[in-house]
């Protein structure tokens, strides 16, 4: 059973503290560059495992969001600037750490024409010119249903996109600022009818009042649009402003939503307390392409 929110966090939501010498050289490097990690903005609760492995997720296009979603902790307001030699300096650090996967994230900007979806295709061709054998997950934003927009990162061809619905559909609205549920599908299938060989990914956070029959009806509804790869972890307030925690999920609980993922033929499914869109990323690419050759996923 879950426990009460009213609780102290579960034994089951621990962080491994690891600030060696992979970690400061990774944040050292991360400041002599000038460039942002969702990591950091976003208090992700890997960040000391990730980079004491020396990966981790780099976010373009700025550090302040257009939007407010009530589970995020990335600043939010109105950019003033757009750094045109971004794509450049992430594709020096993604060397430098000689990285075999690398994902790229953004804040949303609505500002923009585009969304930013320019950079992020210059982004991905900026890491393949350094690292050619460096795989590139992309984790957009839905750039207001804009096709043209989603086109220019598609035609860039990155190994993996990467949209998150984040709840299921009722909760859609509350949890998240300007993404419509709908639309964030909709995109996820454009995705995959522009580029039917480059596996599409998404995400679900847990614990901010969903019913058990909405998670299972969300992953339907991820399925009815050919997503391959699914992310499930457990939503943790990063403030007081953001939404309260509803409820911990359990370890076992975590495990059977990963089996009803995988029955419903999910190609990877990650699911866990502090599992995060990106967590683990790298294996992820070997599922979904094991899936294309025929390769059962295993429990």
């Amino acid at each position: 059973m879950s426990k009460p929110v009213s609780e102290p966090k579960p034994d089951w939501i621990r962080i491994k503290l690891t600030t060696g010498d992979n970690y400061q050289d990774i944040k050292n490097m991360m400041r002599s560059k000038t460039l942002h990690t969702v990591c950091e903005e976003a208090r992700c609760p890997n960040i000391y495992e990730c980079w004491a492995n020396r990966t981790a997720t780099f976010m373009i296009l700025g550090e302040v969001c257009t939007r407010a979603c009530r589970f995020c902790a990335v600043n939010t307001g109105l950019p003033t600037e757009l750094d045109l030699e971004e794509p450049k300096r992430v594709a020096e650090a993604a060397e430098k750490m000689n990285l075999q996967h690398c994902v790229v994230t953004s804040v949303a900007r609505d500002d923009l024409n585009d969304g930013g979806a320019q950079i992020f295709a210059e982004t991905i061709k900026a890491i393949r010119g350094s690292l050619p054998l460096c795989s590139v997950e992309v984790l957009i934003p839905d750039f207001l249903g804009n096709e043209e927009s989603l086109r220019t990162v598609m035609e860039a061809k990155p190994d993996i996109l990467n949209h998150n619905i984040e709840t299921v559909e009722r909760l859609s609205d509350r949890v998240r600022a300007k993404a419509k549920y709908r639309r964030s599908l909709e995109l996820l299938q454009r995705a995959k009818g522009m580029k039917p060989d480059i596996p599409t990914k998404s995400s679900i956070m847990l614990g901010v009042g969903e019913e058990w029959n909405e998670i299972l009806q969300a992953m339907d509804d991820l399925r009815a649009v050919d997503c391959d790869i699914l992310t499930i972890g457990q939503y943790l307030q990063p403030s007081p402003q953001h939404l309260r925690v509803e409820k911990y999920y359990t370890p076992e609980q975590f495990a059977e939503l990963k089996k009803e993922g995988l029955k419903r033929g999910f190609s990877h499914v990650e699911s866990g307390p502090l599992v995060r869109s990106s967590y683990h990323a790298h294996e992820q690419v070997k599922s979904a392409q094991s899936h294309k050759k025929g390769t059962p996923a295993s429990v």
